[in-house]
């Protein structure tokens, strides 16, 4: 909920750094002692009233949900960075900075302006916004867009020729609009079902294949855990792009000229008097059946949308390695600071304050870099640590930094990724998605038993989580990367934790109950930080940087 603001924002802001700096001084280190106790040492440091206070500054209802290229967010940038310098740490941002600016393209569509019309036999049927469908608006298209084709459905839109598969096979969809399912064939192995599930990889597979438009219908899973009701509130936030110097957006393609989101009854609208029903045709993708056949129907899509220049920072702050063989290259942490800002209302509140996700990966991430640079000697390579923003709108921030970062691209040895970390109750596991990809995977097991985590493998591979957060940004540039989450065992028996984190997801995730009066243990917190410490301590001190693990198929 909104409260007035009783005092300048920044003379809070002010306090509550000195604070939290004043709190946090290191104590003295012996250099003299063991590389265990040393690590140790600067481990105890992450303190769990520290990481809350982070949090609770983050989630505060003043940053109103850190939206990308919003004020909250910029308020929260400054506060990273005044914490990273406070620290001690070098600007690592753009121009001698903290900060690295981000050019956007902001496009929101204007609801009642847009409208999808089916035409079949004579006969034609409007589908209504927010009930059967919500326009996907191109930053790279005019103010106003349309298309009207054939449709053809392409199952998930997937083709796989090493897998034997391709959802385009026995259809031409050139000049149409191709309606396709969200994710990739459950049948996959893992890290194909991943790769082939991004949506940048489908809408160049798509335009391959001559298609104009796109209608995109959600997969039973994903109808599960994002459904429509979220589909539709977080549409009304507007996509981001970012923009290269040409002024060009990322990930659009001028070839299609119109793309919507179907609801459940709008898909069923699409397919009335298809081969096969929307039913029948998720029944073969849940057996990972190739499919691609014609529709009939002809669609058209009218788009209007209003786009804006947005601008908003990465925070790059650096720790200078101590070896000078070693001090080029750099460990790169990185977490994403923007929330979901400000939506439409649940039960009254409209600010997604999210505490969680991810106000405890960046309090993380503050204190681990805090505990670096309380080593008695810095590590050997240098310590990168980067603040991404437009991870909601889908890892905008971190692929600009990856494609665009403020040391020599070469240079960057492996990325630890800190997202979201939900802690409702004891933990006792953590999920190390990507660790099984590169030499990671035994630095990552080593620092969970040190600090007394188990690690439990991914619970719901039909999210494919690898893809979804900044970490991937990274590997699409072939730098080896881990993201450590929250698994859902409980340390107190007492405490059903997968049925708590379901319901988290269910009650909590983006929207604005992820707020720091939920259950909260900091403890947990403390050890997450204390984890992500070490993956990166030890990856900094080996004598040889990480490598993708012979025949990977990321590497």
């Amino acid at each position: 909920m909104h409260r007035p603001v009783s005092r300048p924002l920044w003379t809070a802001a002010a306090l509550f750094t000195l604070a939290c700096g004043a709190a946090a001084q290191p104590p003295a280190v012996n250099p003299q002692i063991t590389d265990a106790a040393v690590t140790d040492q600067a481990m105890a440091l992450i303190r769990p009233e520290v990481i809350g206070a982070h949090m609770r500054f983050l989630a505060d209802d003043l940053l109103e949900g850190r939206g990308t290229g919003t004020r909250g967010y910029d308020i929260a940038a400054q506060y990273v960075a005044t914490q990273l310098e406070a620290a001690g740490l070098e600007p690592a941002g753009a121009g001698g900075t903290y900060f690295q600016p981000v050019p956007f393209r902001r496009s929101v569509a204007e609801e009642k302006e847009c409208s999808v019309t089916l035409q079949r036999q004579g006969s034609k049927a409007d589908l209504r916004y927010g009930v059967d469908y919500i326009m996907r608006v191109d930053s790279l298209l005019p103010e106003s867009a349309e298309v009207t084709a054939p449709v053809a459905f392409v199952g998930f839109g997937v083709t796989a020729p090493e897998l034997n598969y391709d959802d385009y096979a026995g259809v031409d969809v050139r000049g149409k609009i191709v309606a396709l399912l969200t994710d990739a064939p459950a049948a996959f192995p893992h890290n194909q079902r991943a790769y082939y599930s991004s949506t940048r990889l489908k809408g160049e597979n798509a335009v391959a294949h001559g298609a104009i438009g796109v209608f995109i219908i959600s997969n039973r899973d994903d109808r599960k855990s994002f459904p429509w009701s979220q589909v539709v509130r977080h549409a009304k936030t507007g996509g981001m792009r970012w923009v290269d110097a040409a002024g060009k957006p990322d990930e659009v393609w001028g070839e299609i000229r119109g793309s919507a989101w179907l609801s459940e009854q709008g898909a069923a609208a699409l397919f009335q008097g298809a081969p096969k029903t929307i039913d029948q045709a998720l029944d073969d993708a849940d057996a990972s059946k190739p499919q691609g056949f014609d529709l009939p129907v002809r669609a058209t899509l009218k788009s209007t949308a209003r786009h804006t220049r947005v601008d908003s920072p990465n925070v790059a702050a650096v720790l200078r390695g101590s070896d000078p063989r070693l001090r080029d290259q750099y460990v790169v942490y990185t977490g994403h600071l923007d929330h979901v800002g400000v939506s439409d209302p649940v039960d009254g509140d409209s600010i997604n304050n999210g505490a969680f996700d991810n106000a405890s990966g960046i309090a993380a991430l503050i204190e681990a870099a805090k505990a670096f640079v309380s080593l008695p000697t810095a590590p050997r390579r240098s310590i990168l640590f980067v603040a991404v923003t437009g991870e909601e709108k889908g890892l905008r921030g971190s692929d600009y930094f990856a494609q665009h970062p403020t040391v020599p691209r070469e240079r960057i040895v492996a990325n630890v990724n800190l997202d979201m970390f939900v802690m409702p109750f004891p933990l006792k596991d953590v999920v190390a998605f990507g660790a099984e990809h590169s030499s990671l995977g035994p630095v990552v097991e080593a620092a969970a038993k040190r600090v007394g985590f188990t690690l439990s493998p991914d619970p719901a591979p039909e999210e494919v989580i690898f893809i979804r957060s900044d970490q991937y940004s990274f590997v699409r540039q072939g730098v080896p990367a881990v993201f450590i989450t929250h698994g859902a065992q409980s340390a107190d028996p007492k405490i059903d934790g997968p049925a708590r984190i379901v319901e988290w997801m269910r009650t909590r995730y983006h929207r604005p109950k992820d707020d720091m009066d939920q259950p909260m243990h900091l403890e947990s917190g403390v050890k997450f930080a204390r984890l992500n410490f070490l993956i990166g301590y030890d990856v900094a001190q080996a004598d040889q940087p990480p490598t993708w693990n012979p025949g990977d198929f990321f590497g």
